[in-house]
């Protein structure tokens, strides 16, 4: 079978079993199974595949059509422009989340202080480690510390900071939220709280992407009775942990806006909230007050 005749296939069954991003999942997983780039595809589109490798490729196809994210079929995910490996013990990281990673560094322009300052910040729920890492590939000289109450997400989170070269960068420690950074060696020291925290309410899982709901981890996308109980928690913890003037960064859902802000009253200034692309509020920041 030609090149360009599987992918045509592939990209058929895909949209009758109404797959989201059809295209793009036909092209990863044809890449994935060839190992090669998508530029690939289009070069050689009149290439005689053998018969293993079309049959690889529609193996896969199925199992895209069950729900299965392409992400966990091929088990990556590019964020920020690195390459995560990922599996079904973490979240798969979104293009939103990376407007976590901006408003840090907006904050620290803003300020007029220099990536190069020896920040320390905490990444709290860090799953794949997307997070943490991003900020340290731009942060030369931070201390990160990011937690996660999965002991499998950790080692999925080490392992990404091993093949990305920065394990030395960021510790990464087993704990609910910030609970491992109260103690007296931490606490006060923080610059920055960071967080892509669960925030599906219960009533709303019916409407979350089957791809999420069946398939990604439950302890990391929500299924809580209001979802935004773990905001009600992490902000007064990172209020201990920062610094005065110290920043929590945290994603929120699209209807928490109101909800997250009242959050941040006490103890806190300054509060902004940063939509993503399609205008939709995704990120909230509030300063520490004093």
């Amino acid at each position: 079978m030609q090149l360009r005749v599987a992918l045509q296939k592939g990209l058929k069954n895909l949209l009758e079993h109404h797959v989201p991003s059809a295209n793009l999942a036909a092209e990863l997983l044809l890449m994935y199974v060839l190992s090669k780039k998508r530029a690939y595809l289009y070069t050689h589109a009149d290439q005689e595949l053998a018969d293993d490798v079309v049959e690889d490729y529609f193996r896969l196809i199925v199992e895209r059509c069950s729900g299965r994210p392409t992400q966990y079929i091929t088990g990556h995910q590019e964020f920020w422009g690195l390459d995560f490996e990922v599996g079904p013990a973490v979240l798969i990281p979104r293009p939103e989340t990376e407007h976590v990673v901006e408003t840090v560094l907006d904050l620290i322009s803003r300020r007029k202080a220099s990536k190069k300052d020896p920040f320390r910040i905490a990444d709290v729920g860090t799953g794949s480690g997307c997070i943490a890492l991003a900020l340290a590939s731009e942060l030369p000289q931070a201390r990160i510390f990011a937690t996660d109450i999965s002991p499998a997400a950790i080692e999925v989170a080490v392992k990404n900071a091993a093949r990305l070269r920065m394990r030395s960068r960021v510790k990464f420690i087993k704990g609910d939220l910030l609970a491992p950074l109260l103690g007296p060696k931490y606490r006060g020291t923080f610059d920055f709280v960071v967080s892509n925290p669960p925030y599906v309410a219960r009533a709303e899982r019916e409407s979350v992407q089957r791809e999420v709901r069946d398939f990604e981890p439950r302890v990391a996308w929500g299924d809580l009775a209001q979802g935004e109980e773990i905001y009600a928690r992490l902000f007064p913890e990172a209020l201990r942990a920062l610094k005065p003037g110290g920043y929590a960064i945290a994603e929120i859902g699209y209807n928490k806006k109101e909800a997250v802000l009242r959050l941040l009253e006490a103890g806190w200034t300054e509060p902004e909230v940063h939509p993503d692309l399609a205008g939709i509020p995704r990120v909230v920041a509030a300063r520490k007050a004093g």
